[in-house]
């Protein structure tokens, strides 16, 4: 069953990681009129989505306000709606906002490396209006999630897992 949901404001944009590093999931939250909408990602998308909204802040006026750093915070329960698909990212200097979409992705295929069998057309949407704010926030704290995980190796750049690991670079 498919969902669209439109913020012209948005109370909260924000990431997080549940569970140990090496086995954890990641969930983009976004929280506005009344609602709490969580959507399952990969921690890829988190890193992307974070570069990318600083090179649409980079070209934006300066950034005076932020919200405070407990509107970051995962609010519970955490329920993720769907499993993130494609995103779009865009400027509004008209309204200074930017523009997050959120879309889901659905396999309509038991192989989930059927690529071809990748269905978008009766998917759950998100699309967000966020303060430029609320982008420089996101940016920080979703950097701060992502290093949060397993050290990388100095040599090959992999994860190192508690009991090391092995690094190609070291045989």
């Amino acid at each position: 069953m498919s969902s669209y949901f439109e913020f012209d404001t948005t109370d909260a944009f924000t990431t997080g990681a549940l569970g140990e590093p090496g086995q954890r999931t990641f969930v983009l939250q976004v929280r506005a009129e009344g609602q709490r909408i969580t959507i399952k990602c990969e921690k890829e998308q988190v890193a992307a989505m974070s570069e990318y909204l600083r090179k649409l802040l980079a070209d934006a006026p300066d950034v005076s306000q932020r919200p405070i750093k407990d509107a970051m915070q995962l609010s519970m329960p955490i329920e993720p709606e769907f499993v993130l698909g494609t995103v779009g990212l865009a400027y509004d200097s008209i309204s200074d906002r930017l523009v997050i979409q959120l879309d889901e992705i659905n396999i309509v295929s038991d192989d989930e490396n059927d690529i071809e069998n990748i269905d978008q057309h009766d998917a759950s949407r998100i699309r967000a209006n966020i303060t430029r704010g609320q982008a420089a926030a996101f940016c920080e704290h979703a950097d701060g999630v992502v290093a949060s995980g397993r050290p990388s190796c100095i040599f090959c750049g992999r994860p190192i897992n508690k009991d090391g690991h092995l690094c190609p670079r070291m045989n």
